[in-house]
């Protein structure tokens, strides 16, 4: 296939609001030794994506500057190490970098293939939702049958991955979110229950909800502000995995007993500064414990709105209005 030699991509013109957000041009990029070059047809946007577009969130060396974590498309070029796809291949992938773009280079280990039926922009909103659930609920928080979760977040990517994917393993997740409606959608994905923090404490609801005893593991992307409360909602044994901090990092006159006496473990991680190995980890076990899921359709991403790449500006300001449920995609 002959290749442009530049392509379209969306551009920041300076640190700051979702108006720096421009189309640009430039070169496409040449795939290194271990990745395939993606023809990008749809690509998935982040709370990452806008950490970095407002200068909080710069790229790890030798990452692409161009913003974007997640895409989908068709392999049409690929470096000579690279291993396991052939061009032509519809997948999506983890990308270090450059996914709002009409090209990307991806390591061929964090590519995965569509799902069973998947098109381009439900096949874009699985990489960094289904990377970070499984590293993070499952590896670091050992989520096991039978256990019970606490799900911060329910109705953003991140939360509708982790509902789904919890009872798909036999647990029962429990979820906050914001509005009535979006606990409703939390309850409509599989939680047996939704807790609107803006009018209820989800500290007491939890132990309501568990006859006292509490969750075995929170998933929290707030950080700082929920600490002490997310402490106090895990069971003996329990633990707390954090993975952003929406709320802050810091934690002020926060009570540290309940480690001690219940045995809680704090973890959290990010998965952007992981290395390719670390990565290409993931992606194996979700390729064989996860993609039959969704190959059967057991679980599925939910597109709450997708944008033209020129939009991406739209895109962001949608993403932090907090108003969507589900995930965010552009498509080009």
């Amino acid at each position: 296939m002959s290749l442009p030699e530049r392509m379209t991509y969306i551009g920041v013109a300076a640190p700051g609001g979702p108006e720096v957000l421009v189309p640009a041009s430039g070169p496409v990029p040449s795939p290194r030794a271990d990745e395939v070059l993606i023809h990008v047809e749809a690509a998935g946007v982040n709370r990452p994506d806008v950490a970095q577009r407002s200068g909080a969130y710069p790229p790890p060396p030798g990452a692409s500057p161009i913003i974007g974590l997640e895409v989908a498309g068709e392999i049409v070029a690929a470096g000579p190490e690279a291993r396991g796809w052939r061009i032509g291949d519809k997948v999506c992938g983890l990308a270090n970098g450059g996914g709002y773009a009409q090209y990307c280079a991806v390591p061929a280990t964090q590519c995965l293939p569509w799902p069973t039926g998947y098109d381009a922009v439900r096949a874009a909103a699985l990489p960094e939702t289904y990377f970070t659930v499984w590293a993070n609920l499952f590896q670091h928080g050992r989520l096991a049958r039978g256990e019970r979760a606490l799900i911060h977040g329910g109705s953003s990517g991140i939360g509708v991955t982790a509902i789904q994917l919890a009872r798909a393993f036999g647990a029962t997740p429990y979820a906050t979110a914001g509005s009535d409606e979006k606990c409703a959608a939390c309850v409509r994905l599989g939680a047996p229950a939704a807790i609107n923090y803006r009018t209820q404490d989800f500290v007491e609801e939890v132990k309501r909800l568990t006859d006292g005893r509490g969750v075995d593991v929170v998933l929290d992307m707030v950080g700082g502000a929920y600490f002490a409360r997310n402490l106090r909602t895990l069971a003996m044994d329990g633990r707390l995995v954090l993975i952003a901090f929406l709320g802050g990092s810091k934690v002020e006159n926060a009570d540290l007993t309940p480690i001690m006496v219940r045995r809680l473990s704090v973890t959290g991680s990010t998965m952007r500064p992981r290395t390719t190995a670390q990565k290409a980890a993931i992606a194996a076990e979700l390729r064989e414990k996860v993609w039959p899921l969704l190959d059967k359709g057991a679980c599925a991403p939910v597109i709450h709105a997708t944008f033209p790449l020129a939009q991406a500006a739209e895109a962001h300001r949608l993403m932090e209005s907090s108003a969507h449920i589900g995930k965010i995609v552009l498509t080009l």
